[in-house]
């Protein structure tokens, strides 16, 4: 079996690159993590890779007259292993139009909500603001929106009774988790394609 290639992207933590680590250690998972880039150095998520033995890299935008330059930097040094997917994972920056030209419709991220539903910073405060009673998690692909793209997979996760914005954004995070090293699989071997909006699966 030949496994789909990997690029993360990550500002922080990285629990979501350690998932997809983990699940990469199983011979049946269909995809390696083959790289881990961020826009700062000194993070967790970059001790992560470092530990797995993954190489990484930093393009800071800081170090960019023009967000444009480092849109283009990120791309090429993604483009150089040459990814059949890439993950954002809890990245915290926008890719511009020139990143997701070179990528399309390969490019995933995560949202701790679900979408259309509080998009931005804020899901699970905003859902409990709400008052619903069912949030979740979403893995859409990525545009040049803010969590506008075209959602590939979703998982509810109840909202109990006292729950803090803390104790929720705790059980949506497991549950993403488990939901991106699913889909990930999905998307690196069935075909899909995107209509309307829509993801259909061959």
């Amino acid at each position: 079996m030949t496994r789909a290639r990997l690029v993360v992207l990550v500002s922080g933590a990285g629990t979501n690159l350690q998932a997809l680590i983990d699940a990469s250690k199983d011979p049946q998972y269909p995809a390696d993590v083959v790289a881990v880039g961020s826009d700062r150095p000194d993070i967790e998520a970059l001790a992560r890779a470092e530990e797995a033995g993954i190489p990484s890299f930093v393009t800071d935008v800081s170090q960019f007259q023009r967000r444009a330059q480092w849109d283009s930097s990120l791309a090429d040094h993604v483009a150089t292993f040459a990814p059949d997917l890439i993950v954002l994972a809890g990245f915290m920056k926008l890719n511009g139009p020139s990143f997701l030209a070179r990528f399309p419709d390969r490019v995933i991220n995560t949202h701790p909500a679900l979408l259309p539903s509080f998009p931005g910073m804020h899901g699970p405060r905003d859902a409990l603001q709400h008052g619903v009673t069912v949030t979740g998690c979403t893995i859409f692909l990525v545009d040049e929106g803010v969590d506008t793209g075209p959602i590939v997979a979703q998982a509810a996760v109840e909202v109990m009774p006292g729950d803090s914005e803390e104790a929720l954004h705790m059980r949506i995070k497991e549950k993403e988790r488990q939901l991106l090293v699913q889909t990930v699989a999905k998307m690196v071997t069935t075909p899909y394609h995107v209509v309307e909006r829509k993801v259909v699966w061959s």
